[in-house]
């Protein structure tokens, strides 16, 4: 199967994170529903929480002000805004449109959100790379994020974390990261699901490794790199979708990266899993370190399942716009802690 490419070479213009500066300690879960009796095998130390007034919008549009710093194009100029996430406030009314008036981007512009759990945020990304790569826009903007949702006690809630990542894509010649390729996979795979009105996802561990995150990662990687004529050794950094730390280390064996290769864009151990924003937010970090040209990787993981794999080239761009705008560090590093009481009272854990 041949990669998907734009009809003109397109690519990453300016890109930002968010991550909400509070912290909710995974040993914190242990000790209240199991006692501390799994405090040796917590798979992250802490993740991060959406403050009282924070949700996917706000802080969709912290993270697209900063892609907008570094991208240094008018609010107008884009013509789409597409926000990927598995926790819209709103059922039925977009996420999109609030985003695109708050920055000044509407009203002559497309709107909308996607869903498809872990890998909305790559959907979203994608559908703005071909937006402009088949000529119909100059700028589109990209976004995926998330807020911590898991059930009170259930092995979700130890990692479901908040926070995410903006993209302005745009022409090649202005862009810090030439899109070379992106290959999808997909397969209908009950490994998570959430139906109509439940307030928490629900998840099949036995399918959650494999058939689901390995399978599909593993397929959509190769089948890029097929496309593209390339090995695991053309790449400076990949980043995988994170639900821990375990997964991504252990993917990248298996398609025959280096442990060096994660580690740029590795952030769960430290933030959690934010969802639609996992992979994303992972890619801001890489790009932070990344020099000219680099060839970095990308690789989503969606529930349902699915798998999104895109290969970048960084340009020089990289050294004139990477400090217009916090690095996705300065988020990691920036933690309030607050303890499992406060987190169940912003999050309304027990009223539902």
């Amino acid at each position: 199967m041949n990669a998907m490419k734009p009809n003109r070479d397109v690519g990453i213009v300016g890109y930002g994170a968010y991550i909400p500066r509070y912290r909710l300690a995974a040993r914190e879960i242990s000790q209240l529903w199991r006692g501390g009796q799994d405090s040796d095998v917590l798979p992250v130390a802490e993740k991060s929480v959406p403050g009282p007034d924070e949700d996917t919008i706000t802080m969709a549009i912290e993270a697209a002000q900063n892609a907008l710093r570094r991208a240094d194009v008018p609010p107008g100029t884009i013509r789409a805004v597409w926000v990927g996430s598995e926790s819209h406030p709103y059922a039925v009314k977009p996420t999109g449109t609030l985003v695109a008036q708050a920055l000044g981007i509407a009203p002559a512009t497309l709107a909308a959100d996607l869903e498809f759990a872990c890998k909305a945020g790559t959907e979203a990304l994608q559908a703005a790379l071909a937006l402009v790569g088949s000529g119909m826009a100059d700028y589109a903007l990209a976004v995926g994020m998330d807020t911590a949702q898991g059930r009170p006690g259930d092995a979700l809630e130890y990692t479901a974390a908040a926070g995410g990542a903006a993209y302005v894509v745009g022409p090649a010649e202005r862009a810090v990261a030439v899109l070379e390729g992106t290959f999808s996979y997909v397969t209908d795979t009950p490994d998570f699901f959430r139906r109509a009105h439940q307030h928490y996802p629900e998840h099949a561990n036995r399918f959650t490794g494999e058939p689901a995150y390995f399978h599909h990662i593993v397929n959509a990687v190769e089948g890029l790199l097929e496309a593209l004529g390339l090995t695991p050794d053309d790449f400076a950094a990949v980043v995988f979708h994170q639900p821990n730390a375990k997964f991504p280390r252990k993917v990248a064996k298996r398609l025959g990266f280096k442990p060096e290769q994660v580690r740029a864009g590795l952030l769960v151990e430290a933030v959690g899993n934010t969802y639609a924003g996992s992979s994303l937010l992972g890619f801001t970090a890489a790009l932070d370190e990344a020099r000219p040209g680099d060839r970095l990787l990308l690789a989503s993981f969606g529930s349902g399942a699915g798998s999104d794999a895109m290969s970048f080239l960084v340009t020089e761009r990289i050294e004139e716009v990477r400090n217009r705008a916090p690095r996705t560090r300065t988020y990691v590093e920036r933690r309030v802690p607050v303890d499992y009481a406060t987190y169940a009272r912003w999050r309304g854990k027990f009223l539902r």
